[in-house]
This record gives structure tokens, C-alpha cells and sequence, in this order.
């Protein structure tokens, strides 16, 4: 037979009141911290593809094809906006601009993809923002 001494009672209670809190906090500031993670990689992949629609359909797509170059709703319409699956669409803000407003092939074409995350345990708005710029190739 085991002797448990009686000063011990409740000390794994004890321990767990302490512990406990500190760990819940850290597995949920892990879990956001993936979400923030995720949402990032998702405004990122929207700018580059954004780039890469607008670099691939400049005034040389035009004349070829017959269809009219890429204009900054063209990138969000048919790139950006069907791309933002996991991303609230209200939040969501977008810039495409060329340089020096020429569509010519060799210019270059840049999309900035901006999104407010709120995250999800209440902490305050995060900005997230990416910019790729590409040169035009068609």
C-alpha cells in the first residue's frame, strides 16, 4: 500500500490553474497565427497571378487576338476576384498600374492585392499587402 502524504492533496489542480491558460493561449496564437499565415500566401498568390494575367495581355494580345488589352477590372474580375476564395471579398482592395500607363510589350504592369484580416480571436485589423510586378510579354 502506497502513503500519500496529505500536504500534496489538489497540487496537480494547483499546477493545471497555472499551466493551463498559458497553454490554451499559445495553441490558439499558433492556430491564428497559421490562419494570418494562410490569408498572407493567399494575397500574395492574387498579386502574381493578377501580374501574370495583365503581363500576357498587353497591346500585342490586342492586336492579335481582337480582344481589348487588360484593364485593372479585367484583372480583378477575372483573376483576382475568383482567386480570393478564403478571403472576405469586402475586405479585399486592388491597384493594377503599368508604367508609364503604356501597355506596349517589354513595359512593365504591377498589381498591389491589399486585404483588412481581422483575425479570427479578436486581436485588432492586420494589413496584408503584396506587390508583383512583371514585364509586359504579350
Amino acid at each position: 500500500m502506497r502513503f500519500r502524504s496529505p500536504r500534496r492533496r489538489g497540487a496537480a489542480i494547483v499546477e493545471f490553474a497555472v499551466i493551463g491558460p498559458v497553454f490554451l493561449f499559445l495553441v490558439i496564437a499558433l492556430i491564428v497565427g497559421g490562419i494570418g499565415i494562410f490569408r498572407y500566401q493567399e494575397v500574395a498568390s492574387l498579386a502574381r497571378e493578377g501580374a501574370r494575367y495583365a503581363s500576357v495581355r498587353g497591346t500585342k494580345y490586342q492586336q492579335v487576338t481582337g480582344n481589348t488589352a487588360a484593364t485593372p477590372t479585367d484583372v480583378f474580375n477575372d483573376v483576382i476576384s475568383p482567386g480570393a476564395v478564403a478571403l472576405d471579398p469586402t475586405q479585399l482592395t486592388y491597384d493594377v498600374s503599368w508604367l508609364g500607363g503604356s501597355k506596349q510589350q517589354g513595359g512593365q504592369v504591377t498589381v498591389k492585392v491589399t486585404y483588412q484580416w481581422i483575425p479570427e480571436a479578436f486581436l485588432g485589423g492586420i494589413t496584408l499587402s503584396s506587390t508583383s510586378t512583371m514585364t509586359i510579354t504579350y
